[in-house]
Parts: structure tokens; C-alpha cells; sequence
């Protein structure tokens, strides 16, 4: 989930600040984002056919090993790049005094968000890698949960 946010807000990031738009880590991110939503999507219309080809399962649970860590880069990279923008325009932050009585800061939310990376990254690749081995492994165990 916290992972999705990064995306939300990487994406947010991008369009709101034009100067993070000609950044070689947007090209990173969207080039994983893009392939890895056509995987999912024909996954998920195959099955809903009942006709899987192996070659859509196989993409769906392999290329992830290189698509994840380089969407996360592109991902983590701009982030990164909108700081200073982000921190001299105030994008989304909110200060006191006001009449709700809250303060928020954006920049500090971001670099909360980088930091998220560090624990729930591995979490989160390593499930994916055995989910893999379960998936592709064609044992009969595993087939019945298909």
C-alpha cells in the first residue's frame, strides 16, 4: 500500500511540477509503469477468458525482477528531484496559524515516503519472488489455488 502512495505522489509530483517533467528517472518510472500494466491487464483478461496463455503467465510473475526495482528508481529519483521545487513553493503544505489549527509539511511527508522504501521494498520483492515459485512451479499443489 505505502508503496502505491509513492506512486500516487511521484505521479502527482510530475505533473505539478514542470520541472521534474524532463527528468531522465520520469522516462524510468512510466517505461516500467507502462509494460507492467499491460502484463497485468492481459493477465487478468485471459483469465477472466479461462485461456492463460504461459508466455502472459510467465511475463506477469518474471519480469517484475526488473521492472519493480526500475520503476521504484524512476519513482524515488523524481521524488527526489521535485524536493527543492516542492520546498520552495510550499507545494501542499499547510502552516500555522490557520483556523483549523493543523500544520502540514510536504516536503517532510516525501522524504517520510523515500525513507518507507527502505523496509517495505525488500518486504514486498521478495513476496513477489514466491509467489513466483509458487505460481510457476506446476506442481499439482499449487495448480488447485490457480
Amino acid at each position: 500500500m505505502p508503496l502505491a502512495m509513492c506512486s500516487f505522489v511521484c505521479s502527482d509530483i510530475f505533473f505539478l511540477s514542470f520541472q521534474v517533467q524532463s527528468e531522465d528517472s520520469v522516462l524510468l518510472f512510466v517505461i516500467a509503469w507502462t509494460i507492467t500494466e499491460i502484463i497485468r491487464y492481459s493477465f487478468y483478461t485471459f483469465s477472466l477468458l479461462n485461456h492463460l496463455p504461459y508466455i502472459i503467465k510467465w511475463a506477469r510473475y518474471t519480469l517484475f525482477i526488473v521492472l519493480y526495482p526500475m520503476g521504484v528508481s524512476g519513482e524515488l529519483l523524481t521524488i527526489y528531484a521535485a524536493l527543492p521545487f516542492v520546498r520552495q513553493a510550499g507545494l501542499y503544505s499547510i502552516s500555522l496559524p490557520n483556523k483549523y489549527n493543523f500544520s502540514f509539511d510536504y516536503y517532510a511527508f516525501l522524504i517520510l515516503v523515500m525513507i518507507s522504501y527502505i523496509p517495505l521494498f525488500p518486504q514486498l520483492y521478495f513476496h513477489m519472488l514466491h509467489q513466483r515459485r509458487k505460481v510457476l512451479s506446476g506442481t499439482e499443489e499449487h495448480k488447485k489455488f490457480d
